[in-house]
């Protein structure tokens, strides 16, 4: 007990100077614009709040609330909530370029439509000896060591590589480059069964700004019951994962914080498989439900604390099916949409594929009538046997969209103002409906 207590004076104020206000003068001034905007400010503050959040929950999971919690007092999540309100401004519509958000730089577009990305490559990651270095470990520790703030290329070669990565809140415009999905592999098998938090759990985990991978798969091996085992944990505002692969069950993907996009990637779990509170939009991606030991499926698990933050969660022409162990027995499996994590959970499925597997009410409660009037989940010209919304939950939080002006906020434009960064990606996207 001692020990704990300890800790928690130890940590913090670490916590408070470096994961919730660790902001420095140089970041603010490095926007997409060059330029702090009120939408650039809002994602920080959005941010700050769940990095608040996290280091709660994780207190939480190790049991340690009745020292901590005392110790780190409200009056820093009142006043991010209380900037929250004040920044909010109306958004206006952002302009496009080449199809791309404007965020996403000219080189980083050419890099993700070139057919061979693997032959600018700054460093050569290959198990079998025949790169560089052998261990993805190593490539990122040469990312951190660079001169230059320009765009580090990892070509990761074919291969399974069973090592826990994380790129820092300092090694920033780092691009991975696999082989494709099911041929570059990172593993592991962290997870809170096993001991570790849900946040540490992740097999691959990057928080440095401006993270693009392409052609990966990135797989957590816990298995079904082994509760939370993330595979990938993305803090890094402006990341994009293109042609990407999420294998896990319980929290598969934790897209925690900042702005992200996915492309034409595959996500397979059970139990809120995807989850977090990015301000992040899926596009043309496979989502795969497995068998769960619970009988029970939850796709995400949207995790906004404030109705003020610019976060949730954005599904957009993607395709949600049962994945291979699921389908023979999936008229014994429930499957839902999603359940309110938090109490402003926002979630929304746009002209998105809902096969059969959906159970008719397509959301699940959390706990009892929890944030049932405060959430915000919509669903907006789906298609398919599970997209009927003729049974669908009674709360006041849950609305078919009818409007395309109302879903038109849920877009890669509007929702994480994507003109302003993607276009330098190269990542294809649909900029609206």
């Amino acid at each position: 007990m001692a020990v704990r207590i300890v800790l928690a004076f130890l940590f913090v104020p670490f916590l408070l100077s470096t994961t919730v206000l660790g902001y420095n003068s140089d970041e603010l001034n490095q926007t997409t614009t060059g330029k702090c905007t009120n939408y650039d400010a809002q994602t920080w503050l959005s941010t700050a709040l769940t990095n608040l959040e996290t280091c709660r929950t994780g207190f939480a999971e190790f049991e340690m609330t009745d020292f901590i919690l005392p110790l780190m007092s409200n009056n820093v999540s009142k006043l991010i909530s209380n900037t929250l309100a004040i920044n909010k401004v109306p958004y206006s519509e952002p302009s496009y370029k080449d199809g791309f958000p404007s965020w996403v730089r000219t080189g980083d577009r050419k890099l993700l439509q070139s057919s061979s990305p693997a032959s600018q490559a700054n460093i050569v990651v290959a198990i079998d000896g025949s790169g560089n270095v052998k261990t993805i470990k190593e490539a990122v520790d040469a990312a951190s060591k660079r001169s230059g703030t320009g765009r580090y290329v990892i070509y990761v070669k074919a291969g399974t590589y069973n090592e826990n990565v994380e790129v820092g809140k300092k090694v920033k415009n780092v691009m991975f480059v696999g082989d494709g999905m099911g041929k570059t592999i990172v593993t592991g098998s962290k997870s809170v069964g096993g001991g570790t938090t849900t946040f540490k759990s992740a097999t691959f985990a990057v928080v440095g700004d401006n993270f693009i991978a392409r052609d990966m798969t990135f797989r957590n091996t816990a298995g079904a019951n082994n509760h939370q085992a993330v595979a990938l944990r993305s803090g890094s505002d402006f990341s994009v994962f293109y042609k990407c692969s999420f294998e896990g069950y319980q929290d598969t993907l934790y897209v925690h914080s900042q702005r992200q996009f996915y492309r034409e990637c595959d996500i397979y779990g059970t139990v809120d498989f995807i989850f977090g509170n990015a301000a992040v939009v899926f596009q043309n991606c496979n989502i795969y439900a497995r068998n769960p030991p619970s009988k029970t499926n939850t796709i995400t698990a949207q995790g906004r604390t404030d109705p003020n933050q610019n976060t949730g969660i954005s599904i957009h022409n993607c395709r949600v099916t049962a994945a291979s162990d699921l389908k023979p027995v999936q008229s014994s499996v429930k499957t839902y949409l999603g359940r309110p994590w938090k109490e402003y959970s926002r979630t929304v499925f746009m002209k998105t594929f809902l096969d059969s597997l959906i159970n008719p009410a397509g959301w699940m409660p959390w706990s009892g009538n929890f944030a049932l009037n405060t959430l915000y989940y919509g669903e907006y010209m789906n298609t398919g046997s599970g997209s009927s919304t003729a049974s669908r939950v009674n709360w006041k939080g849950y609305r078919v969209i009818t409007s395309s002006s109302e879903a038109s906020k849920f877009t890669v434009g509007s929702f994480i103002s994507g003109s302003n960064w993607l276009p330098a990606t190269s990542v294809p996207f649909t900029a609206g409906l």
